[in-house]
C-alpha cells in the first residue's frame, strides 16, 4: 500500500514537471515493479506488456477510427451536418445553437473525437452564429458543450480504451453510450431554450427557409448517416465486430469524400499521418497504464483499497457516488484521458466486487460503470481550469476571451449533472440496450 501511494506521489510530481503522460507512467510502473520485486522481472513485465498490447485486437479498433474521423474531417461532411440541422431548426429562436448541437452529436457519431469535434464545428457553426447575432457566450459554449458528445456516442476512442483497461466487451459499451448520448443532446438543447428564455436578444431567429431547401439541406446528410446506421447497425447486427466495423466505417468515409469531390491526394496523406500520430499517442499511453496498473496490482494497492471501501460500511450506491465525486473533483484539474489512465485500474476493481441489485445485473456493471465514467469526463472537458474543449475552441476562433466561453458553457454542464444523476437513478438508460445484444 505504502509503495503504491509513493507511486502516485511520484507520478503527480512528474506530470507537474510536465513530462509526457506516457512516460510518467512507464517510469514509474517500471522502477516500482523493480524495487518491488528485480529489474529482470520489470523488464520482461514491461516487453510482454508492450507486446501484448501492441497486438490486441481490442486495440486495433483504434487506428480504424481514428482514419474515419481524420476522413470525414476533410471531406466536409461537418459542413453537411450543420445545414441539415440548421433547415431542420434553424429559425428558431436559438434554433442555430440548437442545429450546433445536433450537427455536433452526428458528428461525433462518425468521428469519435471530442477535440475534433469542436475544432471542425467551430470553423463551421460560430461564423453563422455570429452573422445572425449570436451572443458570443452562447455560441462558444454550444459548440464547446457540443463537442464532448464525441467521447461517448460511438465509436469513442475513450469507450475502447476503457474497454481494454478492464476487459469489457467493446460492442456493449458502444450499445450502451447511444441512449445516454441522445439524452445529452436532449437536455442540451433544453439548456439552450433555457439561455433564450432569461436573455432572448442572445439567440435571435434564423433565416426563414423554403420547404424544397429545407428537404435539400437534409438530403446532403444523407450519406452520412447511412454511413452511421452501416457502422453501427453492422456491429448491432452481428454482421462485423467492432474492428471490421471501423474499417467499414473507413472505406465508407474515403468513398464518400471522393465521390464528392472533397478529398485529394494530399489530404488524404494527412489524414493517414494524422491518424497514425494519435494512433501512435493512445497506444503509448495504453501501454504506460497496464504497465503502471501492473504495478500497484503486484504491490496490493487494488486489494488493500477494496478492503478499505468495502470496511467503511457505505452502501453501494454511497460508494459508487463518492467515486463519482472524486472524478468531478479531479476533472478539474486533469485533462480526461489522463483521468481515465489513471483512476480507472484503481476504481473498477472495487466496482466490480459491489452489489447494486437487480437493476444493475453483474455482468453488465462494469458497462454501466463505463458509462458514468465518461459522462462525468465529458464534464471535465468544459469545466475550469483545465476545459480542454475550452483551449481548443480558444484557439480555434481567437477572438473570444477564456472567461466568455467558460460563462457559455456553465447551463451545459450543469445539464451533464443532471444526466448523471439520471443514470446513477435509472441504469437501465444505458443498460436496456446491452442488455438486449
Amino acid at each position: 500500500m505504502a509503495e503504491a501511494l509513493i507511486g502516485f506521489a511520484l507520478l503527480f510530481g512528474l506530470l507537474l514537471l510536465r513530462v509526457p503522460i506516457a512516460f510518467s507512467l512507464l517510469l514509474v510502473g517500471v522502477v516500482g515493479f523493480a524495487l518491488s520485486r528485480n529489474a529482470t522481472a520489470a523488464l520482461r513485465m514491461s516487453v510482454n506488456t508492450v507486446l501484448d498490447t501492441s497486438f490486441s485486437y481490442t486495440l486495433s479498433v483504434v487506428p480504424m477510427f481514428m482514419l474515419m474521423g481524420s476522413l470525414v474531417s476533410r471531406a466536409g461532411i461537418s459542413d453537411q451536418l450543420y445545414d441539415a440541422a440548421n433547415a431542420l431548426v434553424g429559425r428558431r429562436r436559438g434554433g442555430i445553437a440548437m442545429a450546433t448541437i445536433l450537427s455536433c452529436g452526428g458528428f461525433s457519431a462518425i468521428c469519435g473525437s471530442s477535440l475534433a469535434t469542436v475544432a471542425s464545428m467551430s470553423r463551421v457553426a460560430m461564423p453563422s452564429m455570429r452573422r445572425y447575432g449570436y451572443a458570443d457566450h452562447l455560441a462558444a459554449g454550444a459548440i464547446a458543450a457540443g463537442g464532448t458528445l464525441g467521447i461517448l456516442i460511438p465509436p469513442s476512442i475513450i469507450l475502447v480504451i476503457f474497454g481494454m483497461l478492464t476487459q469489457q466487451d467493446i460492442g456493449r459499451l458502444f450499445a450502451a453510450g447511444i441512449l445516454p448520448g441522445l439524452l445529452g443532446i436532449a437536455l442540451y438543447l433544453v439548456a439552450v431554450r433555457l439561455v433564450i428564455w432569461r436573455s432572448p436578444e442572445a439567440g435571435p431567429r434564423g433565416p426563414a427557409m423554403a420547404w424544397r431547401d429545407r428537404l435539400a439541406a437534409m438530403t446532403g446528410a444523407g450519406s452520412v448517416l447511412a454511413l452511421v446506421v452501416l457502422v453501427l447497425g453492422g456491429i448491432y447486427g452481428g454482421l462485423f465486430t467492432p474492428t471490421e466495423a471501423a474499417g467499414v466505417g473507413a472505406f465508407g468515409a474515403l468513398v464518400i469524400g471522393l465521390v464528392r469531390r472533397r478529398l485529394s491526394a494530399r489530404s488524404i496523406l494527412e489524414a493517414l499521418r494524422e491518424s497514425i500520430a494519435t494512433s501512435a499517442m493512445l497506444f503509448f499511453l495504453a501501454f504506460g497504464a497496464l504497465v503502471f496498473n501492473n504495478f500497484i496490482n503486484i504491490v496490493g494497492f487494488t486489494r488493500a483499497l477494496e478492503q478499505v471501501v468495502t470496511g467503511t460500511g457505505l452502501s453501494p450506491w454511497m460508494i459508487l457516488l463518492v467515486i463519482m465525486l472524486i472524478y468531478l473533483v479531479l476533472g478539474c484539474m486533469l485533462e480526461s484521458l489522463s483521468m481515465i489512465l489513471l483512476t480507472v485500474p484503481v476504481f473498477y476493481p472495487i466496482v466490480a466486487v459491489l452489489d447494486f441489485g437487480p437493476g444493475v445485473p453483474p455482468e453488465l456493471k462494469l458497462i454501466w460503470f463505463g458509462i458514468l465514467v465518461v459522462v462525468a469526463t465529458e464534464i471535465s472537458l468544459i469545466t475550469p481550469p483545465i476545459g480542454l474543449n475550452v483551449f481548443v475552441l480558444r484557439q480555434v476562433i481567437g477572438d473570444v476571451r477564456l472567461a466568455t466561453i467558460f460563462r457559455g458553457v456553465t447551463p451545459f454542464w450543469i445539464a451533464d449533472l443532471v444526466r448523471l444523476a439520471l443514470l446513477l437513478l435509472l441504469p437501465s438508460i444505458a443498460l436496456w440496450l446491452p442488455g438486449r445484444m
